[in-house]
């Protein structure tokens, strides 16, 4: 069977993270061989239990001055193992590649994960022989700015593996210890997951939360994700702001957590509120959803995909405080029913495989043939 590479940055939280590890495990169980490449992390010890491997390179630095070195480092690499196919998922292992490549000539398929800057720099994400698309959002953005060819653009959503987010298969002993830490009995828990960034718009949810409050007064705000050495000054920023709203024991931040489906549980409603870049998909709604927990999302990008307005949740302007309050108010005083069957059959994880599978038998048919 064939020799997939895929590079990603780094194996630590984010979606396109564990997106990149739960496609080698599956990959793994249909025969292929999958190699991660990528400056390591938390989940590097995950991929190499599911039978996958893992070369542990710089491709996360944008540091210019070290780039010969790196991509001659790549060449010698591609060179030992001779893969049949690579497929990048962020913008530096994209160039790395392509340099890399220049005499190589080893086929590859790019993500474009996020809906980036135009320019030169991102335009790398839409040069891979197939172009993957997490949602409908992505593929209209590359089209308009990059007039990326028809024939190579793949829309395939995200996928999520229901084993790991299945409300009967939860640790009871982390939720009992989860909620006393934070003090949930009792409150409507709102959670907003993912990294510390200013594109996350906490501060907006945080605010919400001050209005919400008036309406909701057992409301309890988790922001749930670390932040990295270059957003400690931004989280220090957003306890100052919970601060000065006397939030101080409303609004907690937990930092990351690896028991991310317990944490769902606890959850009445999740909030995905990118202010200024929409998600290029939203992987924290599907599996926010699939844990049966509601979602107020960003009319914008990814989640036009995934939320349906008054059917699992609702759909809010970009930075509006006071619409997203009137939605807290509204999920407090609202149930629904169903959520985990329905988002499991519009995004399954078999789905995701299957048609990334496909994309990578298109283009090894055509390096067959050549």
């Amino acid at each position: 069977m064939p020799h997939i590479i895929q590079m990603v940055p780094a194996l630590d939280e984010g979606g396109v993270e564990r997106g990149t590890v739960e496609v080698s495990r599956e990959l793994v169980k249909r025969g292929y061989r999958c190699t991660v490449i990528s400056s390591g992390g938390r989940l590097v010890d995950t991929l190499l239990r599911n039978g996958a491997e893992h070369i542990r390179m710089d491709v996360k630095s944008k540091n210019p001055l070290t780039v010969l070195s790196r991509v001659a480092q790549l060449a010698n690499i591609l060179r030992a193992i001779k893969p049949d196919l690579v497929h990048y998922r962020s913008r530096v292992p994209g160039w790395l590649f392509t340099f890399a490549n220049r005499t190589l000539r080893v086929p590859s398929v790019s993500t474009v994960h996020g809906l980036n800057s135009v320019s030169r720099y991102s335009r790398i994400m839409t040069q891979g022989m197939r172009v993957i698309c997490p949602s409908t959002a992505v593929v209209e953005y590359i089209r308009k700015h990059y007039a990326t060819p028809e024939e190579k653009i793949r829309l395939i959503h995200r996928g999520i593996d229901p084993e790991p987010f299945d409300p009967a298969t939860l640790d009871p002993a982390f939720i009992a210890a989860f909620r006393q830490q934070y003090a949930l009995d009792g409150c409507f828990v709102v959670l907003g997951v993912g990294r510390i960034t200013p594109l996350k718009g906490y501060d907006i949810l945080i605010r919400a939360t001050a209005l919400a409050r008036n309406d909701v007064p057992n409301i309890r705000t988790l922001i749930v994700g670390h932040a990295e050495a270059n957003r400690t000054a931004h989280l220090e920023a957003l306890k100052q702001t919970a601060a000065q709203l006397g939030l101080q024991d409303t609004v907690r931040f937990t930092g990351g957590q690896q028991h991310i489906a317990e944490v769902y549980s606890c959850g009445n409603v999740l909030v995905s509120g990118n202010a200024t870049k929409p998600e290029a998909f939203g992987r924290s709604m599907t599996e926010a959803l699939a844990m049966n927990c509601p979602v107020i999302a960003t009319a914008s990008g990814g989640a036009l995909d995934i939320i349906r307005d008054g059917t699992d949740g609702w759909l809010v302007p970009p930075n509006d405080v006071e619409a997203l309050a009137r939605c807290l108010v509204l999920a407090s005083r609202t149930t629904f029913r169903n959520l985990r069957e329905d988002v499991l059959a519009r995004f399954s994880l078999r789905q995701m495989v299957d048609k990334t599978e496909e994309v990578y038998r298109e283009i090894l048919a055509d390096k067959q043939t050549t």
